[in-house]
């Protein structure tokens, strides 16, 4: 909270749900994600720095990406934490509504854990269809 709330500190958190990932990939919900986030800064910035190799396409800004930017740029490594914190939170809902995957200890990461939960259990509505290990276990959910 004191990293959001300090001063001068200007973010904005875009979030795609799971059928916008299944519909166009993951690797092109990152980049819109990122683009949505940039336009939903209150103030336009001069210069994007992105931690990866690539930067979306469509920023109408300069940007460099910076391959383990976390490791070599305070803000880069500032917009992890937002990012973690803000997926961590989103986790603890999906576990309170659906216990049985236990999102809260695995925070949605394919560990043997999860894929024995959707295994037992079938994937629930916010498992992504297209994650290449349920995409070809032929799963339904009672939940959808």
């Amino acid at each position: 909270e004191r990293l959001v709330n300090a001063a001068g500190v200007d973010y904005a958190v875009s979030i795609l749900d799971h059928k916008r990932i299944d519909e166009i990939n993951i690797l092109a919900s990152t980049m819109e994600a990122m683009s949505l986030a940039v336009k939903g800064l209150s103030s336009k910035p001069d210069y994007v720095l992105i931690d990866g190799n690539r930067c979306p396409p469509d920023l109408g800004i300069p940007a460099e990406a910076v391959v383990k930017g976390d490791l070599k740029c305070t803000n880069i490594a500032a917009a992890s934490i937002i990012a973690k914190v803000t997926r961590d939170r989103m986790m603890h809902a999906y576990h309170k509504r659906w216990p049985q995957y236990d999102f809260a200890t695995h925070k949605g990461y394919g560990t043997a854990k999860h894929m024995a939960a959707i295994h037992r259990e079938g994937p629930c509505p916010i498992h992504r269809r297209t994650f290449a290990p349920l995409k070809h276990m032929d799963l339904i959910s009672e939940n959808e």
